[in-house]
């Protein structure tokens, strides 16, 4: 196989490095959930209204968004998101209220809808046709590594420098791609212009519809529990300030693993592999609490944990592109916008859990709702 080139190399990095910092800061939040809460003076399940808000918002503008700029060439279009996503942080990272936080956050919001709904699609027409599945796996890489280090990174610069400067340095990292992206980043073919009469073919595709469905179940299965994974780590496994952010880390290490998974066997039987991914999302949840008697239980559920979705993300992915052809771009604003809806659903849901039943109940809600993705996942997909 030949080797890509430098000219290929420099912006497909800068892609992945996108994806890290994007991803880092959807779930810093969730490392930080605690902090944010006592600056505010309000509990955990009310600050984690933060999370389901921005998810949410994601959900509702990906889809409007990715029509309203499907005209717009993919370089013009990464760098305003760039834009938009570091100002959005700075914003965050100084707000005086929780509402302007909230605020601050739907502005990223806007920037991650954007750029989830393109980022795979960029990365394959970076490269030439050999080397597609790498550049999907190089943004992959890029969400596991924020799982690795940028979630437990902004969560140690939150406790030693405040929570407020975690968002601000996602800021300044975010101006320094733009300024990178800028003179590295080829000038690509304009997407296919995507116009609103053209949506309701996406939804006649049967095998598209399924992947939706079953994504939004696996999404709100894994935030029941993901979304206060901090609080329930501190209070129901006890485990110290280091120990929370090294478990976090596993999650990030097993995401690589799950990708290398993905790379060795989604190939030989799609169908086979996305499914057991999705029934894997059931079995950790249900073995999350039971796993706290001992600190090695419960790494080696965490390490699952991650294995399985990052592993059901790119399987994922990879389906909606296959079955998408031209309207990949749309389609995936489709997925990210339901994958968000799912996030939000679960913080909620997890939000619930923690106030009605109590804190320790969040995996087991999260595997009932994993169940019936696992369930649905086998008699949809084909």
């Amino acid at each position: 196989m030949k080797k890509l080139e430098t000219k290929q190399w420099l912006p497909l990095i800068g892609m992945t490095l996108a994806a890290f910092i994007f991803n880092t800061s959807e779930f810093m939040p969730i490392g930080l959930l605690t902090s944010i809460a006592a600056a505010f003076s309000i509990s955990e399940s009310q600050a984690g209204i933060m999370i389901t808000a921005y998810s949410w918002a994601v959900m509702i503008l990906s889809v409007p968004l990715m029509i309203a700029v499907s005209k717009v060439s993919f370089k013009p279009m990464l760098l305003v998101t760039l834009v938009v996503f570091a100002i959005g942080q700075i914003l965050s990272g100084i707000a005086p209220t929780f509402l302007i936080l909230i605020i601050a956050r739907l502005v990223v919001a806007s920037a991650h809808a954007i750029f989830w709904s393109v980022a795979s699609v960029i990365a394959v027409k970076l490269v030439d046709e050999q080397h597609r599945d790498f550049a999907m796996s190089m943004i992959v890489t890029g969400t596991s590594i924020a799982m690795i280090f940028g979630l437990p990174l902004g969560r140690i610069v939150g406790l030693y420098l405040g929570w407020r400067m975690t968002f601000i340095l996602a800021g300044i990292i975010a101006f320094a791609l733009f300024a990178s992206q800028s003179f590295v980043f080829p000038t690509l073919d304009k997407p296919k212009p995507f116009k609103v009469n053209q949506l309701p073919l996406l939804f006649k595709n049967k095998s598209l519809v399924s992947i939706f469905i079953v994504s939004f179940l696996f999404a709100t299965a894994y935030y029941t529990a993901y979304s206060y994974i901090e609080p329930f780590m501190s209070s129901i496994a006890k485990l110290s300030d280091t120990w929370i952010t090294l478990s976090l880390s596993i999650f990030g290490v097993a995401g690589i693993l799950g990708s290398v998974l993905f790379s060795k066997f989604y190939s030989k039987n799609r169908v086979g592999f996305l499914r057991l991914m999705t029934l894997n999302i059931a079995i950790v949840l249900l073995l999350l609490k039971p796993s706290t008697v001992s600190l090695i239980s419960l790494l080696c559920v965490c390490a699952y944990w991650g294995l399985t979705s990052t592993a059901f993300n790119v399987a994922a992915q990879s389906e909606i592109i296959l079955h998408a052809g031209a309207a990949g771009s749309v389609a995936m604003a489709f997925f990210s916008g339901i994958f968000n809806l799912g996030i939000g659903t679960g913080s909620f849901i997890g939000g619930k859990v923690v106030d009605l039943i109590n804190l320790g109940s969040i995996g087991y809600i999260g595997a009932v709702i994993g169940l019936l993705a696992g369930i649905y996942c086998i008699l949809s997909t084909k």
